[in-house]
């Protein structure tokens, strides 16, 4: 060390492993909690991705067709949890769908429509970055569609869903949930950035200002779109990292594929991160 608190290369270079660099850094550096946090992070999201492999393997050997719809208010971290899924995964059998808002033609076409045609084929599984529910919460929220349209909307979703359900597909409905105060951190983390600043838009300013009227949309859509074949799962997602690895282990554990029970680390989610959407209520979920 050339100084109190500074790693220098020399002390690095007999490092083997990461507990040596633990315990290196323990002695010298204040930073040691937040470094195994992170040296612990990343194992653990390894080993759970070794998994959504084995997985893939297993829908793609047995056809199965699966749908994993990510919804939440804006910032909750729909795009961070996809790509921790999708980074290993085949992209041959795996696919993002996030679409742009509807054409003119799309407009004057059945709701669903554009939606149908990017439904998973046999042995695919494909991830909405946001989907649908748009017209649940963002739509009547922005004044983006009709009240008539919305009505039709929550009174058509759950055949829709059921119907998709008769046939085979499996659907896991994720609502990532965050609190005020950290969605605006993470807008005000987004407008610093100059990679992220894309990201914040006019709709995002106005995620604050009708921050109740977005809480009263997402009720509705809950009590009217929760069913026992197509159920909200609730994710906090506050705390990024975590929120990531247990949307991740909620996903393999829905499946009995081939060597899960030779996984290195736990698949059970954590049940006071993860939950259906009638426990949130008692957890006041936003």
């Amino acid at each position: 060390m050339n100084s109190k608190g500074t790693l220098s290369a020399k002390d690095f270079k007999h490092l083997t492993n990461n507990d040596e660099l633990l315990s290196l850094i323990k002695e010298k550096h204040g930073s040691y909690a937040n470094v195994k946090n992170t040296l612990s992070y990343n194992n653990e999201l390894r080993m759970l991705q070794i998994e959504l492999v084995k997985l893939q393997r297993y829908i793609s050997a047995e056809n199965k067709r699966v749908a994993i719809v990510f919804e939440g208010r804006d910032a909750a971290g729909k795009g961070g949890n996809i790509r921790r899924f999708m980074e290993h995964l085949n992209p041959r059998s795996s696919r993002l769908v996030a679409l742009n808002k509807p054409t003119e033609v799309e407009k004057g076409q059945w709701y669903f429509q554009r939606y149908i045609k990017e439904l998973p084929n046999p042995g695919e599984i494909v991830f909405f970055d946001r989907s649908w529910y748009n017209r649940a919460v963002v739509e009547p929220v922005m004044g983006f569609c009709s009240d008539k349209q919305y009505k039709e909307f929550l009174l058509q979703v759950p055949e829709f869903e059921h119907m998709m359900y008769e046939d085979g597909v499996i659907i896991i409905k994720f609502w990532l949930s965050i609190t005020k105060e950290e969605q605006a951190k993470r807008f005000e983390g987004r407008k610093e950035n100059p990679l992220k600043r894309w990201k914040f838009s006019p709709v995002d300013k106005q995620g604050q200002i009708l921050w109740d009227k977005y809480t009263y949309y997402k009720s509705e859509m809950f009590s009217k779109t929760h069913t026992t074949y197509s159920p909200w799962m609730i994710i906090k997602t506050n705390e990024k990292e975590i929120a990531r690895l247990e949307a991740i282990r909620h996903v393999l554990s829905q499946f009995d594929y081939e060597g899960k029970l030779e996984a290195g680390t736990v698949l059970n989610p954590d049940p006071n991160v993860v939950m259906r959407y009638y426990r949130s209520n008692i957890h006041q979920i936003d």
